[in-house]
């Protein structure tokens, strides 16, 4: 089986084939950052990390650029009521992202290119699109015209005689069309502000993503991703903007994935009901957000509550159980130098298909987390046994590695250690036992007990786990 991936922009879904073989061109929005990033923003971000991490297992060598809106009105506003300057603002919260991703167990991206640092590239870009026509100044402000790109629309599949912009706000009528947005806005007196052709301003949105794409990716990418609500209008003048001038298609593959819901509520300031990521770090591990993520399709909408996060907090103790009970058996056992068992080798091998049939069917992570516990249960039956090789224990290590390395939901770090008195304790009760002291033994178990640490005396020797 081939590697599907459904393109929003044909609404179907359509093999993968990257442009230059073994190679992938990705693009992903990241956030405009005036403020610490949210559980919305969480889900992108693992999501996208996890079509790298997948897109790598296949071997393709992934160009991944994440971008940075590191000034606009939100940043301007926050760098007021802070008392400091917009890149003062961009700083503090660039800082925090990245300690979220950190948190959250995604490395970065390639590239993580600013707007402040490629203002030449975009301004370059604008007046691209002025000498090509699809563009023109008003009063210091530069807008495109939308109504010369035949085929605005055609990403969010909407008409542009029924985009209704007057409905919701007041229509600049310096625009030649309602629908024509803005490509460089002229500065406000006390704004931060660079010199451009038409005075001294700042890009618009939309236009930030076009020139650094382009600049690090190329005319054409092999995969734009970013949140639903991006979609229009923020990919639909993407696509127009950057068609206008390359020529070419934008991106050849569009993904975008659905909203996290709070309670059955759509997350929106309004209702005050937000979760930020590092408020979520705090409650939760890091294997369990990852999981809770992964549990349903990217483009399904997600509903996050307290007991979904239990959920999935003991769903990755489960899978953190197997594989500490594996490793423990794996170095109890040693090396046997036996080979894999053929009966446990096809239940290896069809439960490695079955993970690679579900990824590469449009990424759908919530049944190849079906092939994991698949693969505990097998685990937990091999470890049932009063003999086990290690050429077994080795090949069913090797498949969960494999599945952990693209959807990271298991971490030694997660798989606690006891502090220094519970060694101490476990230590005691070893020698308790040793002098058939039963009593001191069994009020050791007890006490550790009351710590949440579970002792389980095996043929190999005694092992603890958390409960």
């Amino acid at each position: 089986m081939a590697l599907h991936i459904y393109n929003t922009l044909t609404r179907k879904k359509e093999r993968f084939v990257s442009q230059e073989p073994g190679k992938a061109k990705v693009y992903v929005c990241g956030p405009t950052v005036y403020g610490y990033i949210h559980i919305g923003n969480a889900r992108p971000a693992i999501f996208f990390d996890v079509v790298r991490s997948y897109l790598e297992a296949l071997e393709y060598d992934v160009n991944f650029v994440v971008n940075f809106t590191d000034v606009d009105d939100k940043l301007i506003r926050k760098a007021d009521e802070m008392g400091t300057t917009v890149p003062t603002v961009a700083e503090t919260f660039i800082k925090a992202y990245y300690e979220d991703l950190e948190g959250l167990g995604i490395p970065r991206a390639t590239a993580n290119p600013r707007v402040t640092e490629n203002m030449t590239l975009i301004i370059d870009f604008i007046k691209e699109l002025e000498r090509r026509g699809y563009a023109y100044e008003q009063g210091g402000d530069v807008f495109y015209r939308t109504g010369k790109f035949e085929e605005y629309g055609k990403l969010s599949h909407q008409n542009i005689e029924e985009l209704q912009f007057g409905i919701r706000i007041n229509v600049d009528e310096r625009k030649e069309n309602p629908q024509d947005f803005v490509l460089w806005k002229a500065a406000k007196p006390g704004e931060i502000y660079w010199s451009s052709p038409w005075g001294d301003g700042r890009p618009g949105w939309h236009i930030e993503c076009s020139a650094m794409a382009r600049e690090l990716l190329g005319d054409t990418l092999d995969i734009h991703g970013g949140g639903q609500d991006l979609q229009f209008p923020h990919h639909e003048c993407e696509v127009a903007q950057s068609e206008a001038v390359t020529g070419k298609p934008l991106a050849n593959y569009w993904m975008h994935n659905g909203f996290i819901n709070i309670s059955g509520e759509k997350m929106s300031k309004s209702l005050g009901n937000g979760v930020l990521v590092k408020d979520l770090r705090n409650m939760y591990k890091r294997e369990a957000i990852r999981y809770f993520m992964l549990s349903s399709h990217y483009r399904n909408p997600l509903n996050f509550t307290e007991e979904t996060m239990e959920q999935a907090e003991k769903s990755v103790e489960r899978i953190a159980n197997a594989v500490v009970n594996l490793n423990h058996r794996l170095q109890a056992v040693g090396d046997t130098g036996s080979e894999v068992s053929p009966e446990l080798a096809a239940k290896l091998a069809a439960i490695r298909q079955l993970f690679h049939d579900k990824m590469q069917d449009d990424f759908n992570t919530p049944d190849a987390i079906t092939a994991v516990f698949e693969w505990v249960n097998e685990v937990n039956c091999l470890l049932s046994q009063a003999v086990v090789s290690s050429a077994d224990l080795i090949a069913a290590k090797q498949v969960f590695d494999e599945m952990n390395k693209v959807l990271r939901i298991y971490t030694a770090e997660s798989a606690e250690l006891p502090s220094e008195d519970i060694e101490r304790l476990i230590t005691e009760r070893a020698e308790a036992r040793k002098n058939k002291n039963w009593a001191r033994a069994d009020e050791i178990r007890d006490l550790l007990d009351a710590e949440g640490i579970l002792l389980e005396d095996t043929p190999q020797g005694m092992r603890w786990r958390r409960k």
